[in-house]
């Protein structure tokens, strides 16, 4: 049953360091054995890493794209929603989500991480923006935990 899984969305930076990708591939794998939906905007970066992660380990895995081409959407995204709303689609992500993991990230994750918050939606964050209300995690694994347990606990 679709609701009984929590929706996890991973957020960061497309244009991403080796070690986010590293950690956001990681972070997917871990949310694919755990049979979570992983939410992105399914494009490169983090994004993509995340999605590499869950499908590897037969996870589901959702983009909300900011275009309105399908195809655009990166190799490993399962279902792929053309919002046609630019960086608008980031208020969407968070939403949909019963939890937000943060990797690294330029001003569309922290666009992403502020809605979260503002959306009561719990934040963890593997090294990105130093903002109360993030739970601070220092392993990909741990984030993972974090995540799980934050969805779970969500009403």
């Amino acid at each position: 049953m679709a609701a009984a899984r929590p929706y996890i969305a991973i957020v960061g930076p497309g244009e991403a360091s080796a070690a986010e990708l590293s950690d956001a591939e990681a972070i997917g794998r871990g949310l694919g054995e755990a049979g979570a939906v992983l939410l992105t905007g399914g494009l490169g970066g983090v994004m993509a890493a995340a999605c590499r992660g869950a499908a590897g380990a037969g996870g589901r895995t959702v983009a909300l794209l900011p275009g309105s081409d399908r195809g655009a959407a990166n190799e490993w995204v399962e279902v792929a929603i053309a919002t046609g709303l630019g960086e608008l689609r980031n208020g969407l992500i968070v939403r949909a989500a019963d939890a937000v993991v943060a990797v690294g990230g330029a001003y569309g994750t922290l666009s992403e991480v502020a809605l979260a918050l503002k959306a009561q939606v719990p934040v963890v964050g593997l090294r990105t923006w130093d903002i109360g209300g993030i739970r601070g995690v220092e392993l990909a694994a741990d984030a993972v935990t974090a995540a799980l347990e934050a969805a779970r606990s969500r009403p």
